[in-house]
């Protein structure tokens, strides 16, 4: 017997100067974390075009629905965020496709350009065998998060902070879920994970990590600090 196949889910912005990635505007201006924005998406579309099973783009809003099927030349389902903080929106999603008959799902955002195919092979494995998976980020977040049941309320959880990732696994331990935890990883929400990251992307061929590398050093920024 097959096993249940695993979505994997990107939830996204639509890249623009002022629409998200505002830690990033406060030291390299609106343009320039516009700029940052669209080639982390890059790098997210890339993971999800390789990706085995379904793939699914989650965009914040339902108006971006077009945009967002446009956007991989291999089939995918578009199904957009209802309103709400993001654990609101996570519920919302998850609930539109498990009515639709998914049942393993992953969900990624589109600012962890340090993933690559050893993790998210872990997570698939980890996923067959655990009633959720995490993958924290070096920050307190999460860089992946993904489950074989239907999401408790998420809508309560410290998001955005250093203790999400703590917190979402209290939560999935007081469901009496089998958690597995996969290593830290960064993810992108300041000048500095930038610079932190570029170390990894130098060794990293894919195409959008290498155009994400490149225009980090094209900005001549370097640890915080413009040159």
């Amino acid at each position: 017997m097959q096993p249940d196949p695993i979505h994997l889910v990107l939830f996204c912005r639509r890249p623009a100067p002022g629409i998200g990635k505002q830690r990033l505007a406060h030291s390299l201006g609106q343009d320039s974390a516009a700029q940052a924005a669209q080639l982390l998406l890059d790098a997210a579309l890339e993971d999800l075009h390789d990706w085995p099973g379904p793939a699914v783009l989650s965009p914040a809003s339902a108006a971006d629905s077009q945009w967002a099927a446009g956007l991989l030349d291999r089939p995918c389902e578009v199904v957009a965020q209802p309103p709400g903080n993001l654990g609101e929106r996570l519920n919302g999603v998850d609930r539109s496709l498990r009515a639709k008959g998914a049942k393993k799902i992953l969900y990624i955002g589109s600012d962890s350009p340090g993933l690559d195919a050893p993790y998210y092979n872990a997570a698939r494995q980890a996923l067959h065998s655990a009633d959720a998976v995490l993958g924290p980020a070096a920050d307190g977040g999460v860089t992946l998060m993904g489950n074989q049941t239907a999401w408790p309320d998420l809508g309560g959880l410290p998001w955005s902070t250093a203790h999400l990732g703590a917190a979402l696994a209290e939560l999935c331990i007081l469901q009496g879920w089998k958690l597995a935890t996969l290593e830290t990883r960064h993810d992108v929400d300041h000048e500095a994970d930038l610079h932190q990251l570029a170390g990894s992307l130098r060794q990293d061929e894919r195409p959008a990590r290498q155009a994400l590398l490149q225009w980090w050093q094209a900005t001549g920024v370097r640890g915080g600090t413009r040159t």
